[in-house]
């Protein structure tokens, strides 16, 4: 797998198996934006719990300088993980998230 197309592809597949997962408390729903023009994809979170409206990015992936940059990760395991595990390469993937003078330390493209 070594192409924008199947890396986006394999990202949908993602973010779609974590958007079946329904909050656990109040009347939050899920929100899937694919941009493949842009190259962009996120899954957002935004509705009621209680007397608190509550909007926020669980995953935020795009591609910048033909790699992977997750920019937010707020799932259990990792979404670069299971990147890794369906067979990309850790160096295909930046974890954005992390300040760029640590991202060396990680086995992860800097």
């Amino acid at each position: 797998m070594d192409t924008q197309a199947n890396f986006a592809s394999l990202i949908k597949q993602i973010i779609n198996e974590y958007a079946q997962y329904e909050p656990f408390d109040g009347d939050i729903h899920s929100y899937v934006t694919y941009d493949d023009e842009h190259g962009n994809y996120a899954l957002l979170e935004a509705g009621w719990q209680g007397d608190k409206y509550i909007h926020h990015t669980i995953i935020h992936v795009g591609f910048l300088d033909n790699k992977i940059w997750i920019h937010c990760d707020n799932t259990e395991d990792g979404i670069a993980t299971e990147l890794v595990d369906a067979g990309i390469a850790k160096e295909h993937i930046v974890l954005g998230f992390r300040p760029p003078e640590v991202r060396h330390y990680t086995k992860f493209a800097a």
